[in-house]
């Protein structure tokens, strides 16, 4: 909310009109409201909301910064799955578009939900740490493995969309997708000396996920979370715990 809203009368007007059912409400319930504005070429969801709230419903409450699909505030839903707002074009949709928040967090006011648990799962995760000092000499094919992972905006619409967070509720013990991809950068670092596997497997809960590619299928930015991340983590953890000679090794070790 830092920054208003390009005026309708700065756009090409379209002559027809744009039918939105928003969500108002907390997290005490509420309904969906009908608003109707008028369509301006190229507008998308979040000039849509921004427009609503200037005209119409200036209580109207949204998430939202760059307005560039770069800082992930304004994720939410449409039509029933996550989007940001700000890379959603109106003319994508046919009928009455539904707006509401992100369903796998609790609902502060209208499209915001409230994401601070995704920040509390963050610290626990252990951190890099390197018996090296920076800047590190690496392959090129290690730093290219890395890109991938950081390119994540932390719009936590994978959070939202998966089924172990979204419909079965296990939050206290399923870190989900967005820290699955956090941890495959921290695990494949090379320079990185920690290991996460015990965490993944005991704290992070990586063996709820049954790799529907849900969270694939709604990242922003091309991030292949199910195949690049989720399952070399299994396979690490599978390796580790599973193998008959390890687990006779940690046997013999005590741990």
């Amino acid at each position: 909310m830092a920054h208003s809203p390009v005026p309708n009368e700065d756009l090409g007007k379209s002559g027809g009109t744009a039918r939105l059912k928003i969500f108002r409400g907390d997290a005490e319930g509420g309904e969906e409201v009908d608003y109707e504005i008028p369509l301006v070429e190229g507008m998308v969801i979040l000039d849509a909301v921004l427009g609503i709230q200037a005209e119409q419903a200036p209580d109207l409450a949204v998430r939202w910064n760059c307005k560039a699909a770069h800082c992930g505030s304004c994720s939410a839903e449409i039509n029933g799955k996550p989007a940001l707002l700000c890379k959603s074009r109106v003319d994508e949709y046919d009928g009455d578009i539904h707006v509401g928040p992100m369903r796998a967090f609790p609902v502060i006011k209208d499209l915001v939900s409230d994401v601070s648990w995704n920040y509390e799962v963050s610290k626990g995760i252990t951190p890099f740490q390197s018996d090296e000092q920076a800047p590190f000499t690496m392959y090129e094919e290690d730093v290219e493995r890395l890109y991938e992972p950081k390119k994540c905006i932390e719009c936590f619409m994978c959070q939202d969309v998966c089924h172990v967070l979204r419909t079965h509720h296990k939050h206290a013990e399923f870190a989900g997708p967005r820290f699955f991809v956090r941890n495959q950068w921290l695990e494949m670092h090379p320079m990185d000396n920690q290991d996460r596997l015990h965490d993944l497997k005991e704290d992070n809960g990586l063996g709820y996920c049954n790799i529907t590619k849900c969270c694939t299928e709604v990242c922003p930015v091309g991030i292949k979370i199910t195949d690049n991340s989720i399952i070399p983590l299994k396979e690490r953890v599978a390796d580790e715990y599973y193998d008959p000679a390890k687990w006779l090794m940690r046997k013999i070790r005590g741990r």
